[in-house]
């Protein structure tokens, strides 16, 4: 039984893997699905290590290295290839002239998986973070990532297939992600410790802000759930009082 949250965290390794070999393939929305399924079993061997008691320094480990390649390597190597594909119309670098731009931006999104792992590496020695986090979450990264690929897919909206296919949106998508992940920006934790509305306020009111747009709007405003989540987060550690983690140490 002590075994089952680490088999879970393997999934998670797995269901990342790939959705790296469909992304390679060119299929980024079914990659997208991967890492929503990567994304369970990443909430599952938590709950399963804490329904079990199966706690483990390994499986502590095992979590960060699968959450670097699901929700760090994944999610940019998606966003290289719509890179790649959005400038496949642009001319090739005169030749004799070293590197074009064109050439360079497409290794712009290695900035995600080198802030994730950072994130990731910073997280596991603190021990100091509980009700909030300091910087965006990895798994939150990944949907920012796979909810504009998906609402892309999914939606009629000329203002979505316009940004997956612009090349100085996709770069500066990338580079405002990798940084949010190094900040020191305090955001929700969204594990409940309890039911009640009182300490939980920010949780709540994500909750039903996403449910709102997705009933009303579909998957066309999956992309808005990340932003909801940073203002709710700076809005519920500003105003609302709760248990807030010491400035001493940051994730």
């Amino acid at each position: 039984m002590k075994h089952i949250p680490n088999l879970i965290t393997s999934l998670n390794l797995a269901a990342g893997f790939i959705a790296l070999v469909f992304a390679a393939n060119g299929d980024t929305v079914t990659a997208s699905w991967l890492i929503l399924t990567a994304m369970i079993f990443d909430f599952l061997d938590g709950f399963s290590a804490r329904l079990l008691k199966a706690y483990s320094a390994i499986g502590k480990e095992l979590d960060s290295l699968a959450d670097v390649v699901s929700f760090g390597v994944a999610p940019a190597f998606i966003i290289h290839k719509m890179l790649v594909t959005s400038l496949g119309d642009i001319p090739p670098s005169v030749p004799g002239s070293g590197a074009g731009l064109p050439d360079i931006m497409i290794y712009v999104p290695v900035l995600m998986p080198v802030c994730a792992a950072l994130r990731l590496a910073k997280f596991n020695i603190d021990t100091n973070q509980t009700a909030s986090f300091h910087g965006l979450p990895t798994p939150a990264n990944a949907i920012a990532v796979i909810s504009a690929v998906v609402a892309a897919h999914y939606s009629s909206m000329p203002l979505l297939k316009s940004f997956t296919e612009s090349p100085a949106a996709l770069i500066l998508y990338t580079v405002v992600l990798s940084f949010l992940m190094v900040t020191h920006l305090p955001l929700l934790s969204l594990k409940f410790t309890n039911l009640k509305f009182k300490g939980n306020e920010g949780r709540y009111i994500l909750i039903g802000l996403s449910l709102i747009t997705f009933i009303f709007f579909g998957l066309a405003m999956t992309p808005l759930i990340i932003p909801f989540y940073i203002i709710v987060s700076l809005i519920s550690y500003y105003i609302f009082p709760g248990p807030k983690d010491g400035p001493g140490k940051h994730q």
